[in-house]
């Protein structure tokens, strides 16, 4: 599976939990692997695979640890992003956008095998598939003051 497949996986991870209790997030992440596919019609009225987390047991593993390690940064990664979002705060954000912020700043922090310049790259292209008109402009903003 691709680096970009498996940020997107971690995308939606991150997404959905947080929209639970602490106390559930683990559970929900876990439960992320039970979906069952999902597919749907795209801009050109072709059929496309929306969701599909069909993999190895390994890739599972890994997306669950590193959903974990971004979820145990978040205080962390939500005070940088207060520092440059100006009249942006986190807590205003649309969490699409914020996910994609925290996994994006945590991939430039944390994850030296990942390049400030692909992490930003990845941010926007998430942005642009899963956020509204403004997003890509917004996500990419903020990342350039945060490096």
């Amino acid at each position: 599976m691709t680096r970009s497949k498996m940020r997107e996986h971690c995308f939606k991870m991150l997404f959905c939990v947080d929209f639970h209790t602490v106390e559930e997030k683990i559970w929900q992440l876990n439960q992320y692997f039970e979906a069952p596919a999902e597919d749907g019609t795209n801009s050109e009225g072709e059929e496309v695979i929306l969701h599909d987390v069909l993999m190895s047991e390994d890739n599972s593993d890994y997306l669950i640890k590193r959903a974990e390690s971004i979820m145990e940064k978040i205080p962390e990664l939500d005070e940088k992003i207060n520092e440059v979002a100006e009249g942006w705060k986190t807590k205003r954000m649309g969490r699409v956008e914020l996910t994609i912020l925290r996994l994006s700043l945590y991939e430039i922090k944390f994850d030296e095998g990942v390049p400030e310049k692909v992490a930003i790259n990845e941010a926007v292209e998430l942005a642009k598939k899963y956020g509204g008109n403004e997003s890509p402009a917004f996500i990419n903003g903020v990342l350039a003051k945060l490096v």
